[in-house]
């Protein structure tokens, strides 16, 4: 572990980043996104070279983990130029992504090559309608092609992320976890962050808790609670008779800000301290401000951590307070 580290005011050690890529998707999921979306100026985004600068600066304090993210990751130009800038780096031992499998028949050998070690992959259902319906672009062939290809490349882990909603989706969490088993792969149930302003549903309606997902499984299945993490807020249970793991992720029944370890930067380049609030650092403005020193950009981390806020004090019956995109927050 490097000497050097980013703890915060309350005492928490960042070593986890999730580094957006591009805020750009070629689906259009009703929880992440509006129906139709303004995107940020491509001359805005950082390039890669920055990006592979920032992760390079995190991983001088310590930052064991990066998760490359979006939007859909594998739409930005020459991405795979900097898995491999990153994968190269000393004392980085988790390096992953998180896509909608559209593009991983096409990348998955080269992102193995590159150095990514895990890969997270969204399907929130097995119903070919409803999934053109929750992803309005999306075709689910093609994302379960993509789940085979990562598949054959031996990856450390492979995990489904489901965003379950309530009388869209929450009556197939058998059925996830069930095809998730078949595959070899881990699963973990989200509860919908409620950013930026959509008009499919209601965040509030469609609300459907980590507690009733698993007293849900639990008619099928027997699982229990383990200690095992993977570095981020995803509580895990296993089964006696497989090595599949199913994780929560539950900002609103679970709030997991107590020991909240990681730090988003978006496409962008603003570094976000909390993914519910608006406490944030402009990383762009230092990067092409001090283009050959990285000194000032130490400094900039250094003083983040004395503005990370406590936590991200959801609230699903208010109306949205972040008008930011989960596209843009970085997945």
């Amino acid at each position: 572990m490097s000497e050097r580290q980013l703890i915060d005011r309350f005492g928490r050690r960042i070593h986890y980043v999730r580094l957006s890529v591009t805020d750009r998707c070629d689906f259009r999921c009703v929880y992440c996104m509006a129906e139709d979306m303004v995107f940020v100026p491509r001359e805005q985004l950082l390039t890669l070279e920055e990006m592979s600068r920032i992760g390079r600066a995190f991983v001088h304090y310590g930052v064991s983990k990066i998760r490359l993210t979006g939007g859909e990751p594998l739409t930005r130009r020459n991405v795979l130029q900097l898995c491999e800038d990153l994968g190269q780096l000393e004392g980085l031992r988790d390096f992953t992504i998180t896509t909608n499998g559209s593009q991983l028949p096409k990348y998955a050998a080269a992102l193995k090559q590159a150095g990514i070690t895990r890969i997270n992959i969204s399907l929130d259902t097995l119903k070919p309608d409803r999934f053109k319906i929750l992803t309005r672009t999306g075709e689910i062939e093609q994302t379960l092609k993509g789940i085979d290809a990562a598949l054959t490349q031996g990856f450390k882990r492979i995990k489904l992320n489901a965003v379950i909603l309530k009388h869209r989706n929450h009556d197939e969490v058998i059925d996830l976890v069930e095809f998730a088993r078949a595959k070899g792969c881990d699963i973990s149930f989200i509860e919908e962050m409620p950013l930026g302003v959509i008009g499919e549903h209601d965040r509030a309606e469609a609300y459907y808790s980590s507690d009733e997902i698993l007293r849900d499984l639990r008619t099928r299945f027997d699982l229990q609670p383990i200690a095992e993490q993977t570095g981020g807020p995803s509580k895990y249970y296993a089964f006696p008779d497989h090595t599949s793991r199913v994780g929560f992720i539950s900002p609103h029944s679970h709030n997991f800000c107590g020991d909240c370890n990681r730090v988003r930067v978006t496409a962008e380049g603003r570094l976000l301290l909390c993914l519910g609030q608006e406490h944030s650092v402009d990383l762009r403005r230092v990067l092409r401000a001090y283009p050959l020193d990285d000194q000032p950009l130490y400094e900039a981390l250094e003083k983040a951590m004395q503005i990370k806020p406590q936590g991200h004090e959801f609230n699903l019956q208010a109306k949205p307070v972040l008008f930011r995109h989960m596209n843009a927050t970085g997945g």
